[in-house]
């Protein structure tokens, strides 16, 4: 599906019916990324309208002109006007996406029913980990080319023949697509010009699930969001690093099911 936001064409994905959920998957990959790591969840639930997009320059999405985070959360909010509208939704982001997740709290903080950050990347990061594999059963080597297997070692701290298919099948297909000159503009000016949290405390269930082993955006810079989000659940996982949603589905399955409760409890 494609809706036109700032004369940029957005492609997206869209699954089931009922309460709309945005989903906004990280850099340098496209939304079957996120598709993979969260529709076994919503398979066993019902009443949930999850939306996919394709972040500019990744997947389907042209970059076009655009040269800092601020105009792609400008495209970001036009996208909620015209696909969702002006009633509540909820909001899950990875990495990246958890930053223009973030700054759509600040600027809609009304219309959001609940946030959801994944592996959130911030301005402080703190002490980033070193890249450790802690459990390592597969050959990558028989089912990817070179440079899709320097990334999936650099990627997954758990590297089994789980990890490897969910890596294949949801990661690989938009490595390809990624516009580089673009995000590499974007990415000069990658922090927005106001902070997200620069407004009052938002005040809607949340949820921050960091990685212990997250050597990219790291796990105690995140817990500096907390003064801002008074109703937040925050989880640190062991045995996950960057692609925690792949490596620990089975907690991320609870702590998105638990967050999904407090939002319907409000509603």
């Amino acid at each position: 599906m494609e809706y036109e936001a700032c004369g940029i064409p957005v492609h997206y994905a869209e699954h089931g019916d009922g309460a709309p959920l945005l989903v906004l998957h990280g850099a340098g990959v496209d939304h079957r990324e996120m598709v993979g790591a969260l529709e076994p969840i919503f398979s066993e639930l019902l009443g949930y309208q999850r939306l996919y997009p394709d972040l500019p320059g990744m997947g389907h999405t042209p970059a076009g002109t655009l040269d800092s985070a601020d105009e792609v959360l400008d495209l970001l909010l036009e996208f909620i006007d015209g696909v969702i509208g002006d009633g509540q939704f909820g909001l899950i982001g990875h990495s990246a996406g958890a930053y223009y997740a973030r700054a759509i709290a600040g600027r809609r903080p009304e219309q959001l029913a609940g946030l959801a950050l994944i592996c959130p990347l911030g301005e402080n990061t703190g002490n980033l980990p070193a890249h450790q594999v802690l459990h390592s059963s597969v050959d990558p080597g028989g089912m990817l080319s070179p440079s899709e297997e320097s990334v999936y070692r650099d990627y997954f701290v758990v590297q089994t023949q789980a990890t490897l298919e969910r890596y294949a099948e949801y990661v690989v297909p938009g490595l390809s697509l990624v516009d580089e000159a673009g995000l590499e503009r974007i990415g000069q000016q990658w922090q927005f010009g106001s902070s997200p949290e620069g407004g009052p405390p938002y005040p809607g269930p949340v949820l921050i699930v960091a990685g212990r082993q997250d050597s990219m955006v790291g796990y105690a810079g995140q817990w500096d969001l907390l003064e801002h989000y008074p109703r937040a659940a925050f989880a640190v996982l062991d045995r996950a690093g960057h692609a925690l949603p792949h490596e620990q589905p089975g907690l991320l399955k609870a702590l998105i099911t638990e967050w999904l409760d407090r939002m319907r409890e409000l509603r």
